[in-house]
Parts: C-alpha cells; sequence; structure tokens
C-alpha cells in the first residue's frame, strides 16, 4: 500500500537522495508497482470520451460440456447426448433444459459451436490460448486481450481500463500462465484484481481507499507533501523516468480519491430485486458488478465464474473428487450461470449499452463426447461452444457446426486467435496494428490471416 508519511530514504541511480513518500508493497489499485511505474508506456494514457466500446469477458473456469449445454445431441447414443431434454429457444437453435433462462434471451446472443484449439488438454494451456488467441511457447508470455485493450485505447476515466472480477485465476495443474495478465507488454498492463467476493455483506474494496494512516489527511495537505518532496528533487525530476513516474502516481492518486470509482465498485447503489434478479452468490454478484464498471468507464472486464478447478464445483465435471459430477453441474452451476449471464444481457440491452459491450462466455475447451465410466466428461479441446452478445454481434444464430457427437468441428471451425480477433473488432481495433514485442521488436495485434468471426455480425 502507499505510505505517503514514511521518513525512509531512497537513492536514486545518480545518487539523489530524497524522502520515501511510497512504501510499496502490491498497489492493487492500479495493478502495478514501483518498477513497473517506471517503465515506458508510450501509448494508450489516454482513450476518446466519445469511445463506449466495451467488452465483458466472462471465462467459464473447468470448461462447460458442449453436448450437455450449447450443443445437445438429441440423436446420438446415450453415452453422448446425455441426461438433458432438448429446449426449444427464441433463437435459431436449441440448448438443453439446464439453461432455460438463455433460452428466453437467444435472441440477444449467438453461438460459436465449432471452436477448437491445438494445445494440451489441461486448463492453463487452454486459458492461456482463449484469453490471449496464441499458444504459450518459447518463453513469450503474451498479453491478455484486455491488456491490449488498454495498450491501445489506455483508460477513458479514474478507474483502471481493465478489470478481473473476482480474482485472477488460480492454479490449473499444467504449471504454465493463466493468460490474465500483461504478459510481453509489461506489469503496467496487468489487470487490476478485486480480491474480494461481491456477495458478501461486508464487501469493500479498500485498494480504492488511502490507507488507514490516511483517512484524515486532506488533500491540499497531500497535495503540498507532495510539492515539497519535488522541490528537492530537481535533478530526478528532469529525468523521463520521473515524468512517467508522475503520470503513474497521478492515475494512482485520482483513482484513490475518485468518488466515482467508489461509486462503481458499491454494490449497495443497487435496489435488492436487481441485485437478487442476478443472483446472490459471487458470480451473480460480479455480472453485476461489472455492468457498473463498464457504466463507469473501464473499458475491459474480465468474470472468472470460478477460481481453481480443484475442490470446488465448477463446469470440470469428471464425476469424482475432487471435480464436479455432471449431477452437481445440473443443480449448481447450471442454475448460478443461466440467471446471472440472462440478467447480464437483459440488463445491458434494456439500459441501452448492448450494442456497444461485447459479451463472450469463453471457456478453455470443451468435454468428451462419451460418458467417461465415473459418470463425468473429461477434457476435450478438439471442439467446443463459445457465445458472444452485443458489441455488433446478430443475436439468434448459431455459427458452425460440430459432428454428429460434437467432436471436431464439422463446419466453419474456430480457433483462439480468430476468437480473440472477434472481440477487438468489437471493440473497433485495427487487427494490423502491432504491439511492442519482446526486445522490443514489433509484434502484430493478431497473427497474419487471422480475421474475426465475420458470421457473427452479418
Amino acid at each position: 500500500m502507499l505510505n505517503l508519511t514514511s521518513r525512509a530514504q531512497t537513492h536514486n541511480c545518480n545518487g539523489t537522495t530524497r524522502r520515501d513518500f511510497m512504501q510499496i508493497g502490491t498497489l492493487g489499485a492500479i495493478g502495478f508497482g514501483l518498477p513497473q511505474w517506471m517503465a515506458a508506456r508510450a501509448h494508450g494514457m489516454a482513450g476518446s470520451d466519445a469511445d463506449k466500446k466495451s467488452c465483458i469477458m466472462i471465462f467459464n473456469l473447468g470448461a462447460p460440456s458442449q453436448m450437455d449445454t450449447f450443443d445437445p445431441k438429441p440423436n446420438a447414443p446415450a453415452e453422448v447426448r446425455g441426461p438433458f431434454k432438448t429446449i426449444a429457444t427464441k433463437g435459431d437453435f436449441e440448448l438443453t433444459e439446464i439453461l432455460p433462462k438463455h433460452a428466453e434471451i437467444a435472441d440477444k446472443f449467438s453461438i460459436v459451436r465449432s471452436c477448437y484449439h491445438t494445445a494440451a488438454a489441461v486448463h492453463d494451456a487452454g486459458w492461456q490460448m482463449l484469453q490471449t488467441g496464441r499458444q504459450f511457447n518459447g518463453g513469450v508470455n503474451y498479453p491478455h486481450a484486455g491488456a491490449v485493450v488498454e495498450y491501445m485505447r489506455g483508460r477513458r476515466s479514474d478507474l483502471p481500463a481493465h478489470v478481473v472480477l473476482p480474482e485472477t485465476m488460480g492454479r490449473g495443474g499444467g504449471n504454465l500462465p493463466n493468460g490474465q495478465a500483461g504478459g510481453f507488454l509489461g506489469k503496467a498492463y496487468d489487470p487490476f484484481a478485486l480480491m474480494a467476493d461481491p456477495s458478501k455483506p461486508n464487501f469493500k474494496v479498500p485498494d480504492l481507499l488511502p490507507p488507514p494512516a490516511l483517512e484524515d489527511v486532506r488533500i491540499d495537505r497531500r497535495r503540498r507533501m507532495r510539492d515539497a518532496i519535488e522541490s528537492r528533487m530537481a535533478e530526478f525530476e528532469t529525468t523521463e523516468s520521473a515524468k512517467m513516474f508522475d503520470a503513474n502516481f497521478d492515475a494512482a492518486y485520482r483513482l484513490m480519491n475518485s468518488p466515482a470509482a467508489r461509486e462503481a465498485f458499491d454494490l449497495t447503489k443497487e435496489p435488492t430485486s436487481v441485485r437478487e434478479r442476478y443472483g446472490m452468490n459471487r458470480f451473480g454478484q460480479c455480472c453485476l458488478l461489472s455492468r457498473r464498471l463498464i457504466e463507469a468507464g473501464v473499458r475491459f472486464v474480465t468474470v472468472n465464474t470460478f477460481l481453481t478447478v480443484f475442490n470446488e464445483i465448477t463446469w470440470d465435471i469428471h464425476g469424482s473428487k475432487p471435480f464436479t459430477t455432471i449431477e452437481g453441474m445440473k443443480n449448481i452451476v447450471a442454475p448460478m450461470y443461466d440467471q446471472a449471464y440472462s440478467a447480464l444481457i437483459s440488463d445491458l440491452d434494456q439500459r441501452g449499452m448492448l450494442a456497444d459491450t461485447m459479451v463472450c462466455g469463453l471457456a478453455e475447451f470443451g468435454r468428451t463426447p462419451k460418458v467417461n465410466p465415473a459418470g463425468g466428461r473429461d477434457h476435450w479441446p478438439q471442439c467446443f461452444s463459445c457465445t458472444f452478445a452485443g458489441g455488433g454481434v446478430v443475436g439468434g444464430r448459431a455459427v458452425g457446426a460440430s459432428d454428429p457427437i460434437g467432436g471436431v468441428p464439422a463446419d466453419r471451425p474456430a480457433n483462439p486467435g480468430e476468437i480473440i480477433a472477434t472481440i477487438f473488432k468489437a471493440m473497433d481495433l485495427d487487427l494490423h496494428a502491432e504491439l511492442p514485442g519482446p526486445a522490443g521488436r514489433p509484434f502484430p495485434l493478431v497473427d497474419f490471416g487471422v480475421r474475426e468471426i465475420k458470421e457473427l455480425f452479418s
């Protein structure tokens, strides 16, 4: 946390001594620490007030079973089609009976049923692929789509450009980067992680408030203190590093002292009926909070449905402990997800926000076409479904198709690069743009020849 009253001393590389007016452990309020503050941020410091394009990425840790949710196979053998019946929807596709609220709003979202990737069938490999569009290899850690958006567009309010709710992913078993970081763009582009459960009665975001030692320090005193420090740093202040330090200090300062920022995270401002509509659970309240953050100016919100696949009821339906059974998915996971997702899409639509806000439901892979001996389904990156709504997406469509058992794409295969390109397209980013890659070399926003999934938009 920041400690503006520290009396420690520091030395810069030129030998300048000054009072250490900041004691930095972790700066959750802006997602990076002092070394990252001093890093170059040549792009994206400010966005246009007229720019309203936003994205909410819902990441379904554990991976929903495509046959049991978005891509039912009613004519397949019992060991493939599973135990659930098929229901009609308001869209041009069917779903299974465990997603009845999705069926009611199916004209607002579309499904890509032919997603696949070629990475290992382990969770964190898929997390990396589906959030960055690329496979981790050669020691290169690619940036999350939200980090790219922040680099290209910058923040447009006192709030961070990219927020992760409720916190970043835990371990996935593959000992790989999980894809929820700034990658080669640097720690300065790591997201702000809430690190709290918004469904708890005492929910608050302490990182948005000044430390307790400063609660009674007035704004003018803080400014005078900083002015006094700066007056003794003439030599240091002439450096480029100091100028960037100032920019990031101001960003952190604005965030901690912004009533609008605190207001955005304050779920008590929502009527009880609205909170209950989303579901009084962690995921439901994160979805509601994502809407509030987009309203307040956050560009990109990533919502993790779960934090890990171990010892938690998730979409990871292997059928035996420490994982989930198909019944657990039916009775716990699907109702929670169905309620919150449908509430979010309807809420954005009713508020006139859906046209400018893409909501994508992603997962690291699908599940095996056949039910395993434990009564569950195992990892299957060869074919799975993702959903897209808003941001120019035409609702009510099923794009692509899987084979009769949901095992491989049979029509219009879609890889992770195309999925990320679709998000960038909805954010009005130039797919031919470049990023400062490893060793300072230009790095393409998406790989050569990769385009968005055009069938979603026309």
